[in-house]
């Protein structure tokens, strides 16, 4: 496939002279061998001009934006980022201690120092950490932390510390491969966070963070022009379509020379085959990690749902032998009250009984009936005994 980029880029070689280049050593052959048919075309393409080159591979990245030889580029970008000009004074050691090893999914990762003295970490994760925020902020602190303790030992007897020493603290983190928190604003590719009062009273809180999903920025940029110097930088690090990396440098001719110097790297094919090799232990390696990290999550979630399931159960089953209780002393009283409306019947009735006999007496009495035969009769009648008839007579 011709190469649209070899018209701005004549360096860019021709995939037979690649080709032949690692079949003259068998160190770079075997390690080709190794790779895929779909990651062997991949590497090709990168050479060749077939599509833009991986800025954000460690290798490209350090080179063309490393503060030492070019600092006016990461200036510009970490203008534009952060929408004011800034300048970047040094590089600090970017060793600090890490909450966990995380060094697996980061591509690169550099700690600044600005003009006015504060500080700008800006780091690029191929798949995106979960828990960004509360990662970011663990790692923000300790920054803070640091340049508290820098610019304590700075001072001394001539000069006494405040905390008006103290400066901002600018997290800066770009994801190839955002968290899903990210795709639930499709539209969005720059979220800025600092702290604010909800009263609107004003006070210089130092901790700001700067997220930049870049795979949702280049699902944006189809069939849009670049409008602008800050989506220009992104397009850089996000673009390997030739169309819109000729319309990049077309637009903004500084960033030819950036690509020229990452193509002059690429003549050098066993140290892009070595940059090359890293990216795809460290893509594997992240995959899997987040893959390992996600099914934990899962987990704990389950974990949780199945605890608040077994709360919910414990709370009916409560509830359930309470109401059994309630049934139970319900039955208990229905019963005692049928036992004492029987009870009271049988009385009733019983009075009833007693009243029908005397009467039925008085009536044989009046008609002059012997006793004995009053007795008799009563006995028969009523189904009594004799002795219970000789009560109607005392």
């Amino acid at each position: 496939m011709a190469s649209k980029l070899k018209k701005y880029f004549p360096i860019i070689r021709e995939k037979e002279e690649v080709l032949a280049e690692i079949e003259k050593s068998r160190a770079l052959q075997e390690k080709y061998d190794k790779w895929t048919e779909d990651q062997r075309e991949e590497f090709l393409n990168l050479c060749t001009g077939v599509k833009g080159l991986k800025l954000l591979y460690d290798g490209f990245f350090k080179e063309i934006m490393n503060p030492e030889y070019v600092p006016e580029r990461l200036n510009d970008f970490l203008s534009q980022m952060l929408c004011q000009k800034v300048r970047v004074l040094k590089t600090l050691p970017a060793d600090s201690v890490r909450i966990a090893d995380e060094s697996s999914l980061l591509i690169m990762d550099i700690v600044v120092e600005l003009e006015d003295g504060s500080i700008a970490n800006l780091e690029v994760q191929k798949v995106g950490y979960l828990f960004p925020g509360q990662r970011s902020a663990c790692y923000s602190a300790d920054l803070l932390l640091r340049q508290y303790k820098r610019v304590r030992g700075e001072t001394g007897e001539k000069k006494k510390f405040s905390y008006r020493d103290i400066k901002n603290v600018y997290t800066i983190v770009l994801f190839e491969k955002s968290p899903k928190e990210f795709h639930d604003y499709p539209g969005q590719c720059y979220h800025f966070f600092e702290q604010k009062s909800n009263t609107g009273l004003e006070i210089e809180l130092l901790q700001k963070y700067l997220f930049i999903p870049l795979d949702i920025f280049r699902e944006n940029k189809h069939n849009r022009d670049i409008k602008a110097k800050r989506d220009a930088w992104l397009t850089l690090f996000s673009s390997d379509n030739p169309d819109v990396i000729i319309e990049l440098i077309e637009k903004y001719p500084e960033f030819r020379q950036i690509y020229e110097e990452a193509y002059e790297i690429c003549l050098n094919v066993e140290r892009v085959m070595d940059m090359f090799s890293k990216e795809l232990y460290e893509l594997d390696k992240n995959t899997v990690q987040y893959m390992i990290d996600e099914q934990e999550q899962k987990i704990d979630e389950q974990k949780q749902k199945l605890s608040e399931q077994k709360q919910k159960i414990g709370e009916m089953q409560k509830t359930i032998a309470k109401q059994e209780q309630k049934i139970d002393e319900m039955q208990e009283e229905h019963t005692r009250a049928i036992d004492e409306m029987q009870k009271e019947h049988v009385k009733e009735m019983a009075e009833v009984q007693q009243q029908g006999i005397r009467n039925t007496v008085a009536l044989l009495q009046d008609m002059k009936v012997p006793e004995q035969e009053i007795r008799t009769r009563i006995c028969r009648q009523y189904q009594i005994s004799e002795e219970q008839v000789g009560e109607l007579f005392n």
